[in-house]
C-alpha cells in the first residue's frame, strides 16, 4: 500500500484537542474529513473553530485563502457512525480506556468496507489488545499524533502482533504526505516517546531528592547548558503531575516493576496534594498573579586563576573529544591555557587518572564519568579535584554546572569557578551527585533509546527522530551517544551503577555491543 489517495475519505472520532487537529490536517492535506463525536455540538463547534485558525494560517501567508476556503469546505460532520461508511481511514481520538475503543472499532467493523484502515491515537493502551476482539484484527494500526497536532511533527506509527504491515506502511506514507514525521514503532508500553523520555523526568526527580539543586536550578542546567528547551520540572509542570506521574506508574507496571521506571515519591506527594502544575495554580512553581519564577543558582564571581594547562594522552579518544571543545571556548575567550601529556600534569598526582583533564592552581577539572567528585579524588589521591558537567555545545552553552569533592580545599574550587566563568559561563554548583545533571540524563536517555531498539520497538533512526519531533530535545539520544562517545556513556552508567548499587542503571546490551566493536548507533 502507498499512501492514501487524496480522493480517499478520512474520518476521525472525537471531536476533543486530538480528534480537532488530526481532522485539521488531514483537511488541509487534500481528504474530505467526516468528523464523527457522540456531542453534535462538540462537532460543529470544532468545525467553526478549525475553520478560524485556516483564517489565521491566511493571515500569516501559511495558507491562501482559496486553500483555507476548499479546507474548510472538505470538514463534513458525520451523522451518526453510518455516516462514515465510505471512510478509507479512521482515526479514533476518543477517552483513553481498553474497553470504550474496542466496543467503538467493533461497531465500525460493521460499517466501513472491508479495505478500511482503521488506527488508533493511543498513547499508551496496546495496539494489540485494542485489535484482539476484531474480526479482522490486521487492519488495526497506531497512528499516535503530539499535541498540538497541527504544530508536533512526529506520529507514531505503531503495529500490534496482527497488524498487517502494509497497514503500517500506508498510514506512515499517509502521515508524510501529511506533512509529519512517522516512526515506526512496536507495540510495548510507552511505544518510543513515553518511554525513552521517562528518564529525563526520572534523574531530574532524583538530583531534587539528592538536594543535588533546586528545581529551577536544575531546570537552568538543563536549558543552557543541555540545550533541552525546558528542564524537568517545568516539563512535568506543564503536562500535568497527574498525567506525568500516571504514564510513568503504567510503564513501570506494564514492565513488572522495572527499576528504571521507578515513579517518584516527590511526584507522588504532589499529585496526592492536587498541586498538579500549570493547570492547579501550583506545582513545582506557582502560576498565577503575582507569581515569579525563582532565579536560578550562579556562583559568585572569583578571579581568573592564574595558570591552566590542559593534560590529553596521545591518541586518547572519547572524553577527549568534549574537553577539546571547553578547550577551544577557554581559548577564544583569550583563557592561555599550556598543552601538556597527560603524565606531565601539572598539579596533578600522575599516572592515577588518565582521563583528559585540566589543572588550574593545583586544581584537577575532569569531565564527569558517573563517579563522584568525591569518590574520584580519592580514587586518585588528589584531594582538590572538581568535575564538570555535559553540555550540547560548550562553545554555545551560557552555563555550566560542576561538583567539588569533599576534600577540595576552598582555593582549589574557587580556581576553577574562576576558570569557567573567565570563558563566558554562568557556573553552577551542584551538591556530588554522581554523573551530574545533564550527562546523568543523556546517559540514561541513550540506554532507553537502545534497549528499545535492542528489543525491535524502533530504529535507530527512529528513537532520536522520535525524541526530536515528539518531544524537542536537541539531539537524539543515540546520536548524543555517538557525539559523546559510546564507550563514554557505558563507563558514566557502570559508574553509576556501582554508586547507587541498583539495576537501574544497568547498560542495555545493544549499547555494550556498540562499545565492545567499537562501532556507533549512525554511521
Amino acid at each position: 500500500m502507498a499512501a492514501l489517495d487524496k480522493a480517499s475519505v478520512v474520518a476521525v472520532i472525537g471531536s476533543g484537542a486530538m480528534g480537532s487537529g488530526i481532522a485539521q490536517v488531514a483537511a488541509a492535506a487534500g481528504h474530505t474529513v467526516k468528523l464523527y463525536d457522540t456531542r453534535a455540538e462538540a462537532v460543529q463547534k470544532a468545525i467553526a473553530d478549525i475553520a478560524k485558525v485556516y483564517l489565521k494560517l491566511v493571515d500569516k501567508e501559511r495558507m491562501t485563502a482559496a486553500e483555507a476556503q476548499a479546507a474548510t469546505a472538505r470538514l463534513q460532520a458525520a451523522d451518526g457512525l453510518a455516516g462514515v461508511a465510505d471512510a478509507a481511514l479512521v482515526v479514533e481520538a476518543i477517552v483513553e480506556n481498553l474497553d470504550v475503543k474496542r466496543a467503538l472499532f467493533a461497531d465500525l467493523e460493521g460499517v466501513v468496507g472491508d479495505g478500511c484502515i482503521l488506527a488508533t491515537n493511543t498513547s499508551s493502551i496496546s495496539v494489540t489488545a485494542i485489535a484482539a476482539k476484531l474480526r479482522r484484527p490486521q487492519r488495526l494500526v497506531g497512528m499516535h499524533f503530539f499535541n498540538p497536532v497541527p504544530l508536533m511533527a512526529l506520529v507514531e506509527v505503531i503495529s500490534g502482533l496482527a497488524t498487517d504491515a502494509a497497514v503500517a506502511d500506508s498510514v506512515y506514507d499517509t502521515a508524510i504526505a501529511w506533512g509529519k514525521n512517522p516512526v515506526h514503532a512496536k507495540s510495548t508500553p510507552g511505544f518510543i516517546v513515553n518511554r525513552v523520555a521517562r528518564p529525563y523526568y526520572a534523574e531530574g526527580l532524583r538530583l531534587l531528592n539528592e538536594q543535588a539543586a533546586d528545581a529551577a536550578t536544575i531546570d537552568a542546567v538543563m536549558r543552557e547548558a543541555g540545550g533541552f528547551r525546558m528542564g524537568p520540572f517545568e516539563l512535568m509542570d506543564l503536562i500535568g503531575h497527574d498525567v506525568n506521574y500516571s504514564v510513568t506508574q503504567s510503564v513501570f507496571n506494564a514492565y513488572y516493576n522495572d527499576p528504571r521506571f521507578t515513579p517518584s515519591v516527590i511526584q507522588q506527594e504532589l499529585v496526592n496534594a492536587g498541586f498538579l502544575g500549570r493547570k492547579s495554580g501550583r506545582g513545582f512553581y506557582a502560576y498565577g498573579d503575582g507569581a515569579s519564577v525563582p532565579a536560578a543558582r550562579s556562583e559568585a564571581v572569583q578571579p581568573k586563576p592564574d595558570y591552566v594547562s590542559y593534560s590529553v594522552e596521545p591518541g586518547a579518544s572519547g572524553a577527549s573529544a568534549v574537553t577539546d571543545a571547553v578547550l577551544a571556548r577557554f581559548q577564544e575567550r583569550g583563557i592561555a591555557v599550556t598543552l601538556r601529556k597527560a603524565n606531565e600534569a601539572h598539579g596533578h598526582a600522575a599516572g592515577h587518572d588518565s582521563a583528559p583533564a585540566f589543572h588550574c592552581n593545583g586544581a584537577a577539572v575532569y569531565l564527569t564519568d558517573g563517579r563522584s567528585a568525591t569518590q574520584r579524588a580519592a580514587d586518585n589521591k588528589h584531594p582538590d579535584t572538581v568535575l564538570f558537567d555535559l553540555a550540547l555545545d560548550y562553545g554555545k552553552a551560557t552555563r555550566i554546572a560542576i561538583a567539588a569533592a569533599d576534600q577540595c580545599s576552598a582555593a582549589a574550587y574557587s580556581a576553577v569557578v574562576g576558570l569557567f566563568q573567565a570563558a563566558g559561563f554562568a557556573v553552577t554548583k551542584l551538591d556530588d551527585v554522581p554523573g551530574l545533571a545533564v550527562m546523568r540524563t543523556v546517559a540514561m536517555l541513550a540506554n532507553e533509546a537502545a534497549d528499545a531498539v535492542n528489543q525491535g520497538v524502533c530504529s535507530a533512526q527512529g528513537a532520536d527522530t522520535a525524541m526530536q519531533k515528539g518531544v524537542n530535545y536537541p539531539r537524539g539520544p543515540l546520536a548524543w551517544a555517538d557525539a559523546v562517545g559510546v564507550e563514554r556513556i557505558a563507563t558514566v552508567l557502570n559508574n553509576l551503577a556501582a554508586a547507587y548499587g541498583e539495576d537501574r542503571y544497568r547498560v542495555s546490551p545493544l549499547l555494550r555491543r556498540k562499545q565492545a566493536s567499537g562501532a556507533t548507533f549512525h554511521a
